[in-house]
């Protein structure tokens, strides 16, 4: 089940000139990390009375990202917007029968502990990316067999 929108994506080459108009929106950096499946970096900015993140802010972390030929193409701003799921697997079915194409045909780890993820795409009529996120209690994926 889709939960709730967990963040925005903001493709950026320059996360530190991002950072000042961050904090002047009155967020701060919570943590940051490396999704190594996508070659980026990411940080995750929040409001202060917020447990999750409401920006990610997702920079290449080296030549084979991802995000570069991304950025080539539309420079930077929005990416893509992510959702909260309680499964991602299921969600990623139900979307593809659903018209969305699957970029992950399987979810991979995210950029924080206990995090995977897969995008998706939806051409017309949005021309949307999204992420679906699920997130572990333990740092592990669920348990699928009971």
């Amino acid at each position: 089940m889709i939960l709730g929108i967990d963040h925005i994506g903001l493709a950026t080459e320059d996360p530190a000139g991002v950072a000042s108009f961050l904090t002047a929106l009155g967020l701060y950096k919570s943590d940051e990390g490396t999704a190594d499946a996508y070659g980026v970096s990411c940080e995750f900015w929040r409001y202060p009375a917020s447990d999750r993140p409401a920006v990610e802010v997702v920079a290449p972390a080296g030549a084979r990202s991802t995000l570069t030929d991304h950025l080539t193409r539309s420079g930077p701003g929005l990416y893509h917007v992510a959702f909260h799921v309680d499964d991602v697997e299921f969600e990623l079915a139900r979307l593809r029968r659903n018209g969305f194409v699957a970029i992950d045909q399987e979810p991979c780890a995210g950029a924080r502990p206990g995090m995977r993820v897969a995008f998706m795409y939806i051409r017309k009529p949005a021309g949307l990316l999204i992420e679906l996120v699920e997130y572990s209690t333990n740092g592990q994926p669920r348990d699928r067999t009971a």
